[in-house]
């Protein structure tokens, strides 16, 4: 029953947000499906008016439990209803003769003719051919039953709650083997998404996404807003995860990490109808970092010898830089159809403040889906186009954070005109938020058209002809202020993609005899063209204008000047097109719907690579076998039992374009050019990389065997993987080796010994139950067990995280350890402080000096455990659900404690917490090196949504001719987590990337995670 609840949910609550632009027109269109309430007949040659006969009624299911949202039809008509939350319908028909036609997902259908009947009860029976629930694999769909590869699914009904962003949000904790960390608490922030660990070294970690048919490309962007971040979560209706190679063969060169499929909102048949949705939420900072308050502060900096500076004040920085955060969403659906045409249209708004002031996102979306079938439905078109813009106004968080941490707390923030007190000792946070602004606006529009031909009985052509188009402007401005001895400045980014997509398929049905087999064949081209362009000016006259109004009242923009923004501030730019042609083929067989096989084979070739192997093979094989269906089995405890094998290749070319080409330079060093006479060397040519043709896909291999089973007639069902994954080929950037050629030439190889190995385990398991008294309740819970480490590599060590921070910036944390996992902390190890105060270091090659060769492999920022569980329970209209996710065996490295609390830095009137005072014999002399002294546990348990909604009857409110369902929610969003990390938060991934690889399990200045109360109201008409 609480499946079909769910589902029912799906029903009442699916299609929001609606397209206000097209409303206008598509309820023109749709004006034929208003019911009449006299019906005109003609009997014996004369006219006549028949009142229309009222019939009311309950729809049940299988189980006697009353069943919402069951379509109520009059056959031959658009006349009818649905089913309230009790199950009950009235509806008006014609005459004794009408029939009225009763559907629902997952059950039978029944018509009843009305005769004399103004009362029916209807029973719908499941329907165990519908029932099995689809899932979306490439190329099509496919029953979750018949699935030989791994796929983990989720519906809108158990996506997460609260303030959602990005889709990745939804599915954070709900789906063994996925991982979702968000980079920080910022409004938009990336989310770094893997499945079953990182497959490669560099930052094409994350899954390909396609949403509606549609390959994404998210390799690169400006500003820090997720790429995803422009889909509105309320159009989602479904999002399945393809996680082994022979789940994501098919999709080849880019799915060695995995594939998620997005599937947006449809019409559907029926009576239309008009959904809104919309929430408000308030958030607060959910845990301040403890640094000693003024009082405090005046006790512990002379106790330690410091030197105090008492402003005489009692500041709290951190309460000053940070609100209560309020944000706003609404959004409107439009949906419905007839047999042959089927329309959803939406419009949504989101307006989120971040809880550091000056920090807002707003996200603007519509979305318009037609379906339109021709020619007795051989004919079929499928139309989307989605259109969304968003705005980020965000100021310098490293700035207003670290100063927050450390400005004195003696200090008054304003000064006696009530303006941020400007001191010369330390810097006022609220001076960085009026005098910084960091601007971006991103427009980003996907639209395809889809047209289909059933050539004979079974044998569809297919032709999807897609573009993602998306133009971002970033504008970084410094507002000129004499009075903080600040120089006005600008720095102007504009990127371009293009992302165009061209795909022929066809795909045959047969059944016959038991054999039922599904083939596909296919040919794909996509062009992805990028281009980014820049530049900066300086010196601003201050005179209330800000810079990026007026660019041309900039004084300098000197090829020469410095600049932190890009070096220099010129202008400079770069274009990339990258080219990828496919050829794809499928095949789905099934033997008496027991004995399950399929194969997949893609031919992707990528202008990426060198000219001897721009083409690459993947395959892949599975196979199943459903023993629930074997006659041995009886009537025993199993109502689904499935063993399932499969293997496959997939590769990775996310890598920068243009790698196997060869690359020349100008530059004015000595070794490349004479001088004449006495003046400077003359600009001169080099090589920077060199031609390599041999450069090729890194493929990732994947073997995986699983097992699905259902008990108590389904009510409890749950699944095991086993999965190893390796990589190889991997590509690197490494130096070249040819000692006739420049040894700082750099060029990207396949490093033929190195792999990286995953090997892990993935359980799942759900009950659910209702009775007849009308509770329903469930429980579930997953978990990923996962292994990982290097192997082969010929370097001791690949550097890929480092450190920031006054004294440190760029000193190595991080990287890549021969038979270690990634994101490896290779450190050396502190043990504690000697009698002069200084830090002591293992010495572990025992030479008696401390170096590099001292470093140790002091664990990973990858969890060796990812687990989730979940409950809910309604009865009647309301229900309550829960939802927590946690992770252990990774470890975080503090670089914020590292380079801020310090006991250096509090002797000088600086701010820290009590781990700056760890040791009461450390000097304040002390240096701060990077080691295990700041590599803490990241392991947690969070409470991450809370959810209490209370669905009502609309009968009973008499609202029930115009209303068909509302509901009002209150969600609590990251109500707590357990931890030992003294940080911010322990769910933080801050970049501090080096040498183009992928830095893990840095926190630097991370923004704060908030703690949120969303109330949420849900209508349908």
């Amino acid at each position: 029953m609480k499946k079909f609840y769910q589902l029912v949910k799906d029903t009442r609550h699916g299609l929001r947000s609606v397209s206000i632009m097209l409303m206008s027109l598509l309820f023109l269109s749709v004006q034929f499906s208003a019911g009449h309430a006299e019906i005109m007949t003609i009997s014996n040659k004369e006219m006549r008016v028949v009142a229309a006969i009222t019939v009311t009624g309950t729809v049940l299911d299988e189980n006697g439990m009353p069943l919402p949202g069951v379509n109520v039809v009059e056959k031959g008509t658009n006349n009818g209803t649905i089913t309230d939350a009790k199950g009950k319908f009235s509806v008006n028909v014609a005459s004794p003769q009408s029939v009225l036609v009763f559907s629902f997902v997952g059950t039978t259908t029944e018509e009843v003719v009305v005769g004399n009947q103004t009362s029916i009860s209807v029973t719908l029976m499941n329907d165990v051919k519908t029932l099995g629930e689809l899932v979306v694999m490439g190329y099509g769909t496919q029953e979750k039953k018949d699935v030989t590869g791994a796929v983990g699914s989720i519906d809108s009904e158990d996506f997460n709650k609260g303030v959602i962003t990005s889709p990745q949000q939804l599915l954070q904790g709900k789906i063994a083997g996925v991982s979702v960390v968000s980079s920080s608490g910022e409004p938009g922030a990336s989310q770094s998404m893997t499945v079953r660990g990182p497959s490669g070294l560099r930052s094409g970690n994350n899954p390909l996404y396609v949403i509606d048919g549609i390959p994404l490309d998210n390799s690169n962007s400006v500003g820090a807003v997720d790429p995803m971040s422009f889909i509105n979560p309320s159009d989602i209706e479904s999002i399945d995860v393809l996680k082994d190679a022979s789940a994501t063969a098919i999709y080849g060169a880019r799915g060695a990490n995995g594939v998620v499929m997005i599937t947006t909102r449809n019409g559907k048949e029926g009576q239309s109808r008009l959904d809104f949705s919309s929430s408000v939420s308030f958030s607060k900072i959910a845990r301040k970092m403890d640094v000693y308050s003024a009082d405090e502060f005046r006790e512990v900096v002379p106790a330690i010898g410091g030197d105090l500076n008492d402003g005489g004040a009692s500041t709290d920085w951190q309460d000053l830089v940070t609100r209560t955060a309020v944000t706003q969403n609404y959004n409107m659906a439009l949906s419905g159809g007839t047999k042959s045409t089927q329309y959803f249209a939406s419009v949504g708004y989101q307006d989120q403040e971040g809880i550091i002031k000056e920090n807002e996102l707003k996200r603007y979306n519509g979305r318009l889906k037609l379906t339109q079938a021709l020619v007795d439905d051989r004919i079929k078109v499928d139309v989307n186009l989605s259109a969304s813009r968003v705005d980020n106004h965000r100021p310098n968080f490293n700035s207003v954070i670290g100063d927050a941490l450390v400005a004195n707390p003696t200090y008054a923030a304003y000064d006696a005109e009530g303006n941020p007190a400007y001191y010369g000792d330390v810097s006022n946070p609220l001076i960085q938020l009026e005098q910084y602004d960091d601007i971006t606006s991103t427009d980003r529009i996907i639209g395809s058209i889809s047209p289909s031909l059933e050539i004979i009985k079974g044998l569809t052509y297919k032709l999807n002809l897609g573009v993602d188009v998306s133009r971002t402007t970033r504008d970084e401005q410094y507002i000129p202020n004499s009075r903080y001895d600040q120089e006005g400045r600008l720095n102007s980014t504009f990127y371009d993609r293009d992302n165009t997509l061209l795909e022929h398929y066809l795909t045959y049905d047969f059944t016959k005899e038991g054999h039922h087999a599904n083939i596909l064949a296919g040919y794909s081209y996509q062009k992805v063209f990028e281009q980014e362009r820049w530049w900066s000016i300086s010196r601003f006259p201050e005179n209330g204008v800000e810079p990026r109004y007026n660019p041309g009242q900039g004084q300098i923009i000197d090829l020469s000047q410095g600049d932190s923004y890009r070096g220099t501030n010129k202008p400079d730019g770069y274009a990339i097109k990258n080219e990828l042609q496919s050829f794809f083929g499928r095949i789905n067989y099934d033997l008496y719907d027991k004995y399950l096989f399929t194969a997949n084979i893609r031919v992707d070739g990528s202008s990426k690579f060198g000219e001897n192997n721009k083409y690459g093979t993947f395959p892949s094989f599975s196979a199943g076998w459903r023993i629930s269906e074997e006659g041995f089995m009886g009537n025993g405890a199993f109502s689904d039992l499935k063993l399932r094998a499969g293997w496959g290749q997939t590769g990775n070319q996310e890598i920068p374009g243009k790698l196997s080409q060869e690359s020349i330079e100008l530059s004015t060093d000595g070794s490349v050019s004479y001088p004449f006479g006495d003046r400077d060397y003359p600009a001169g040519i080099k090589y920077s990389r060199y031609a390599n043709p041999d450069l090729k896909w890194e493929v990732t291999t994947q073997t995986n065997i699983g097992l699905d089973f259902g008990l108590l007639e389904g009510s409890v069902s749950g699944s095991v993987d086993l999965f190893r994954k390796v990589t190889s080929d991997v590509l690197l950037s490494v130096l070249d080796s040819d000692p006739l050629r420049p040894q700082d030439a750099i060029y990207y190889d396949n490093i033929e010994d190195m792999e990286v190995r995953s090997k892990g385990v993935e359980v799942a398991l759900d009950y659910k139950h209702s009775n007849a008294d009308g509770v329903r309740y469930g429980i579930g819970a997953n978990a990923t067990f996962l292994d990982n480490e290097i192997t082969g590599s010929p370097y001791t060590v690949i550097y890929s995280g480092s450190a920031q921070g006054g004294g440190m910036t760029g000193a190595l944390v991080n990287g890549y350890v021969n038979r270690q996992p990634i994101g490896t902390f290779y450190l050396l190890d502190f043990i504690g402080i000697d009698e002069d105060g200084a830090s002591i270091y293992r010495d572990v090659n025992g030479d008696k000096s401390i170096n590099d060769q001292d470093r140790i492999a002091a664990g990973s920022s990858l969890p060796k455990t990812t687990y989730n569980f979940y409950g809910n329970v309604g009865y009647k209209g309301f229900d309550l659900s829960v939802n927590f996710n946690g992770v252990s065996g990774n470890k975080l490295y503090n670089n914020t404690a590292n380079a801020l609390f310090t006991k250096a830095r509090l002797s000088r009137s600086l701010n820290t917490t009590d781990a700056a005072n760890s040791y009461s014999n450390e000097s304040i002399n002390n240096s701060t090196t990077i080691s295990t002294r700041y590599l803490e546990d990241a392991s947690f348990l969070r409470l991450n949504n809370l959810t209490l909604a209370y669905t009502f009857n609309t009968e009973d409110l008499k609202i029930n001719g115009w209303v068909k369902s509302l509901r009002l929610s209150v969600t609590g969003q990251n109500l707590f987590v357990i931890t030992d990390y003294s940080g911010y938060d322990p769910e933080v991934d801050v970049k501090s990337n080096s040498g183009g690889y992928q830095s893990y399990g840095i926190d630097y200045l991370g923004y704060p995670k908030s703690r949120s109360i969303v109330f949420g109201l849900n209508i349908s008409f």
